[in-house]
């Protein structure tokens, strides 16, 4: 109880939503769900009126590699319908939201869970959740976080579970609710390092351009080196990543042609290429900017500078550079940042630093330096996709 006071305090202050997963693992001999000790949780919660989401278990299909015990997923099926009559039996919980089943990586196996879990739980819950981690934390080095090749794994699972949950429950949302750079808690000078953020940038371009509006990283605070401040709360790199796209960037995604880059049109891919670029767009939230603006945010994943002019109606625009690139000698490696030139860090606990522009003049060639990320907020474009909400 405690400890769930603890979290639920934390995320409440914070303005964030908790989503709290309860233990799949505890069995009756004939394999079912035993939710005796759920429900003892599920009352005290109800009795301090907490505002709770719940799921049921983690990647269950790896249960038989963790405790030599297996689920499938037609039985997790029924552990999820069992869970949504507990929770309608508790007034607080009668609408609360549910999510599952918080697969791992669509291999063969695993897409058979989540097509026996549908069949079953498909109407049982409000988003079909998966995981996703690019690369064996024992393995990985610096340079893996610029292959092309790693950024693209995540689209074709993307569709991989798009063609289950349209088959067995159409129109149903689908949530990447486990991504990190490595799995096994990530790998230490790495994950947690500025090279980590071009999969991260990348996976949050890919996933909104293919429908997915929900994405949960793994992790917050002190776990592996996925997180994304230390343990005395210093942000790292992917901290201003994350602020900085949630400053600036809307949920509503533009199409966007780059001339002579451009090849065949994909789907899910805006350029199969070592330069990125995603078009939203900007934050409605942002009061800084009007609405119809528009965000661009790119990743040029070459070891030279690349050069962009702005056509048709963006051309005659000022635009708002947001230059993210590793402060101090650690190169890629580094574990701090500098927006503009200018070292970001907290102020003092409770404040975060002004993140200033670079404002650019108009028709100005955008110049993105080599292996970095950044944000261009093209200005008063009055853009009729952004202008309304």
């Amino acid at each position: 109880a405690r400890s769930l006071d603890k979290l639920y305090n934390f995320a409440d202050c914070s303005g964030l939503h908790l989503i709290f997963a309860l233990n799949a693992l505890r069995r009756n001999p004939n394999n079912s769900w035993n939710s005796s000790n759920a429900l003892s949780l599920l009352k005290y919660s109800a009795s301090k009126k907490y505002n709770i989401s719940w799921e049921l278990g983690n990647e269950p299909n790896n249960y038989r590699t963790l405790i030599g015990r297996s689920v499938n997923g037609s039985q997790l099926g029924k552990d999820y319908t069992q869970l949504r009559s507990l929770l309608q039996l508790i007034r607080t919980y009668s609408r609360a939201h549910l999510y599952g089943p918080n697969i791992g990586r669509p291999r063969k196996n695993v897409i058979g869970f989540l097509e026996g879990f549908l069949k079953v739980a498909g109407g049982t819950v409000d988003a079909v959740t998966w995981q996703h981690y690019y690369i064996d934390g024992r393995v990985a080095k610096v340079t893996d976080f610029l292959k092309t090749r790693l950024l693209d794994t995540l689209s074709d699972q993307i569709r991989k579970i798009q063609k289950v949950v349209n088959t067995y429950t159409p129109g149903k949302k689908i949530w990447l609710e486990g991504v990190g750079t490595t799995s096994a808690g990530g790998m230490n000078n790495l994950s947690d390092s500025y090279a980590a953020g071009f999969l991260w940038l990348n996976t949050l371009g890919l996933l909104a351009s293919q429908g997915i509006d929900v994405v949960v990283r793994h992790s917050f605070l002190d776990h592996g080196h996925n997180h994304l401040v230390d343990q005395n709360f210093n942000p790292l790199p992917d901290y201003w990543l994350s602020l900085l796209y949630k400053r600036l960037i809307g949920p509503k995604v533009l199409a966007i042609h780059v001339a002579g880059l451009q090849r065949k049109p994909r789907p899910g891919r805006v350029i199969r290429d070592k330069l990125r670029i995603y078009a939203h767009c900007t934050s409605y939230h942002n009061h800084n900017y009007v609405r119809g603006s528009i965000t661009l945010y790119i990743i040029n994943l070459h070891r030279s500078r690349k050069k962009i002019k702005l056509a048709g109606t963006l051309r005659d625009k000022i635009v708002h550079q947001y230059l993210l690139q590793p402060y101090g000698k650690d190169g890629l490696h580094s574990k701090s940042v500098q927006l503009n030139g200018q070292p970001l860090a907290m102020v003092d606990d409770g404040t975060l630093p002004e993140l200033k522009p670079r404002p650019l003049r108009a028709g100005r060639t955008l110049v993105i330096p080599p292996l970095t990320m950044s944000f261009y907020v093209v200005k008063n474009v009055n853009a009729l996709a952004c202008r309304y909400r």
